[in-house]
């Protein structure tokens, strides 16, 4: 597929997704289910097994890391065990992925604006971005908890468009989760289907119907030059 798009208005601006997408945050979310997993005397899971639910938050982790689902009866417990875990490891090798910086700054040279829109609460979001050096630099930071609703859901595509001051057909939104084109279309917003990020497990991306597949971030470049 063309990394090429057909703007209906020249582009103004980049929204990423998190996780991912715009950073590599695998091997500390990995880290806390692994912390769950010594404190009950398991071994741990080898991060290849759990990058591809890396997107999928707690619910996807816990079940890929941990085999506990929803209707368990200890769920909760669970779940708020790995939150707690993950906000002791969350900066510890998290990073921007090769090359989007290169991406970043493409963007800022051209007068465009750029922020994140995640489905990460607020308070893990703002401290893996004071980790990457990028609170200053985005121009929107929308969290899973920032909006009446989530991703797939558009409203916080469209609040972050509003935020930043540009209309959501001049801007491009850039995620590694069916979820992500899901809410770009909702929002009537440009999409790009990250191939480098997490997918989840056995994902055909195909079949999410982005505006392109950009097989690496420096390839989307290619997308508003």
């Amino acid at each position: 597929m063309s990394t090429t798009l057909t703007w209906a208005t020249p582009p103004q601006a980049v929204l990423f997704d998190l996780d991912g997408t715009l950073a590599d945050t695998a091997g500390d979310l990995g880290g806390a289910v692994n912390r769950l997993r010594a404190a009950q005397g398991l071994a741990p899971q080898p991060l290849e097994l759990l990058r591809p639910w890396a997107s999928a938050g707690a619910r996807g982790l816990l079940a890929a890391g941990m085999d506990i689902h929803p209707d368990h009866p200890e769920y909760e417990n669970y779940r708020l065990a790995f939150l707690d875990a993950y906000m002791q490891c969350l900066a510890e090798t998290t990073c921007l992925f090769e090359g989007m910086e290169a991406v970043l700054q493409d963007i800022e040279s051209r007068g465009m604006k750029w922020g994140v829109v995640t489905n990460k609460p607020h308070r893990f979001t703002m401290p893996v971005m004071e980790g990457l050096g990028l609170v200053q630099r985005a121009g929107v930071i929308i969290s899973g908890d920032s909006t009446a609703h989530a991703k797939p859901h558009p409203l916080p595509l469209l609040t972050a468009c509003e935020q930043l001051g540009v209309s959501p057909q001049a801007t491009l939104y850039v995620g590694d989760d069916l979820r992500d084109i899901q809410a770009a279309k909702a929002a009537h917003m440009p999409s790009a289907a990250a191939a480098w990020g997490y997918l989840g497990h056995g994902t055909d991306i195909q079949v999410w119907q982005a505006d392109v597949i950009t097989p690496l971030p420096t390839d989307l470049i290619a997308c508003w030059a």
